[in-house]
């Protein structure tokens, strides 16, 4: 992933309006690495690192809202910007767990992914 994408500031939601949009359909897309995620992720968030997002973000609904999520914001915001160049409706959810634990969002915790 090039540079530029973290130049640009992506449209944002609060924790609080992603957990809204959450329930009314958007899905979210957490960039974080895998220990991150299998400490701790957002039920039924797609788990998607940064890292292969390029190669794989067409894996992704392109009928959804995309709400991109790390820990405080910064990588998520460049993977929305990524998104976007490639066609999809997506947001960056700023600040990120930090934010969203405080919002109440739901959480799973030490729960595994299979392996892809």
């Amino acid at each position: 992933m090039s540079l530029r994408h973290y130049f640009r500031r992506p449209p944002a939601v609060t924790a609080v309006e992603a957990v809204r949009l959450v329930a009314d359909g958007a899905l979210v897309v957490d960039v974080r690495r895998a220990f991150e995620w299998n400490r701790v992720h957002i039920p039924g968030a797609m788990h998607m690192p940064l890292e292969v997002l390029p190669e794989r973000c067409l894996e992704l609904p392109d009928d959804r809202l995309l709400i991109t999520f790390c820990t405080g914001g910064i990588r998520s915001a460049g993977a929305a910007n990524l998104l976007m160049e490639n066609g999809f409706d997506a947001v960056n959810m700023s600040r990120g767990l930090v934010d969203w634990r405080i919002a109440g969002g739901p959480l799973v915790t030490g729960e595994r992914h299979p392996p892809r």
